[in-house]
């Protein structure tokens, strides 16, 4: 314990500590002496035990946090000489190009102006801020990508809210996504589906007709997402909305193939063309779909299926219930009896199709797939939808939910086999034929499209 003593003495200070090194002017044995009342006056007790701080308040005020701001563009050379009074009055009377004004927003921030004040000042709401300042970011970089003038030039006057939808699109799709807006007259509404078919199509790879359509086109990009829904209106057995959603992905489409894709389906002829056969490059028929953030909310048809996990085996698989359906005038869910968990899934084909037997079998990981993923998937949950209604083991490149240990691992109960693999040891019977692996959103999601308001 630390023990203090003062004394009125001449004699040298003494502090009795272990945990102190003795001082200089402290020690018995030093030839130097310095009295009490004059070395009180040089060193305090206090600066003693606690040694100074090595920073000033001001200092440890700038340590604290900071949340991140990105570095502002560069100032067009006219504005970067003007104090701040300057600033606010050419934001405030919006005198210029917009997108040479929209630098001078973060310019503000940076010198300690929230948006609430920077609208209080210049009358420019906190979304528009972040429209101006992103847009004015992505016009820069299709400058700096050498897009066409005449593009350029289309936003001189206008058209930031064009340029905001495109922004989580690379440089390539930016300059096409605008080229293919401006040439259809497209509003930020339409621009933002664009920009949103873009970015999933080629995440679709195994859906009906998914060869037909370019990725490289943004037409066939937004018209593979009409074909898509029109396929949804299909099984939902809405004829109108079916041939509605057609029609708008004949209008959008770019390619002859994706043109000639569309009017093959909008004339009823049955999917024989090699190309549009749902079979993924390894050979898998099983569509493997990787949901996205707000794609159940965005869906105009719902799936409602129980989820059993692999672990309990075969156990919850037979007693999940068979049937679930909406009905009232506000769609209400009811189920044949009750069942601790549900999952929504959007009205995929192979989901929407399933009346009754439909169930998600969950698993903790890939491997139980009986083909090879991708090592960066192999560890992700997955879910995997199964009709309880077609059991018999038929197809030999079918692929069925069999009982049988979590593959090898003792610790899952069920996994997905071939079934040519199931007829070689003399198996007829499964718990369901897999019509469907969901994989759960992706990290990057990069991939979704949200307003970020500054407010």
């Amino acid at each position: 314990m630390l023990s203090l003593t003062m004394v009125n003495s001449t004699n040298p200070l003494s502090l009795s500590t272990p945990f102190l090194p003795r001082h200089p002017l402290a020690s018995p044995n030093s030839s130097k002496t310095l009295p009490c009342s004059s070395y009180s006056k040089s060193h305090s007790i206090t600066a003693l035990i606690i040694p100074p701080s090595s920073s000033s308040p001001k200092a440890q005020q700038q340590q604290l946090y900071q949340p991140f701001r990105p570095p502002p563009s560069p100032l067009p050379p006219k504005f970067r000489n003007l104090d701040t009074n300057a600033r606010i009055e050419i934001l405030a009377n919006r005198l210029g190009l917009w997108f040479e004004y929209a630098p001078l927003i973060p310019s503000l921030t940076q010198e300690g102006f929230t948006p609430p004040t920077v609208e209080e000042l210049t009358g420019i709401s906190g979304v528009e801020q972040n429209r101006l300042v992103v847009a004015a970011q992505v016009r820069d970089s299709l400058v700096q990508s050498q897009v066409d003038p005449d593009i350029i030039s289309f936003f001189d006057t206008g058209g930031s809210e064009l340029l905001y939808e495109v922004r989580l699109l690379s440089n390539s799709q930016r300059a096409a996504a605008v080229r293919y807006a401006i040439e259809n007259s497209f509003d930020a509404k339409k621009t933002q589906e664009l920009a949103r078919s873009m970015k999933d199509k080629p995440r679709r790879r195994g859906d009906k007709g998914w060869q037909s359509f370019d990725d490289e086109l943004p037409g066939d990009c937004l018209g593979f997402m009409y074909f898509r829904l029109a396929e949804e209106h299909k099984s939902a057995s809405s004829e109108d909305l079916w041939k509605a959603s057609l029609e708008k992905a004949l209008e959008a489409v770019e390619s002859e193939k994706a043109k000639n894709r569309v009017l093959k389906e909008l004339e009823g002829k049955k999917d024989g063309e090699e190309e549009d056969k749902d079979v993924a490059a390894d050979g898998v028929k099983v569509p493997v779909v990787r949901m996205q953030v707000g794609e159940v909310a965005e869906s105009s048809i719902v799936a409602v299926l129980p989820v059993c996990r692999a672990e309990e085996r075969e156990v919850e698989v037979e007693e999940a219930p068979w049937e679930c359906g909406g009905g009232g005038d506000f769609g209400i869910v009811e189920a044949e009896k009750g069942w601790s968990r549900w999952v929504v899934l959007p009205g995929w084909e192979p989901v929407a199709g399933l009346r009754r037997g439909g169930v998600a079998v969950a698993f903790k990981n890939a491997t139980v797939l009986p083909w090879r993923a991708k090592k960066y998937n192999r560890d992700e949950h997955i879910l995997v939808v199964a009709d309880r209604g077609r059991k018999e083991v038929v197809a030999d490149e079918g692929f069925y939910l069999v009982f049988g240990g979590g593959n090898g691992s003792g610790q899952e109960g069920l996994k997905v086999e071939r079934g040519s693999g199931l007829k070689e040891i003399g198996v007829k019977e499964s718990l369901g034929t897999v019509v469907l692996v969901v994989r759960p959103p992706g990290e990057e999601n990069d991939t979704q499209l949200i307003d970020d308001d500054w407010e």
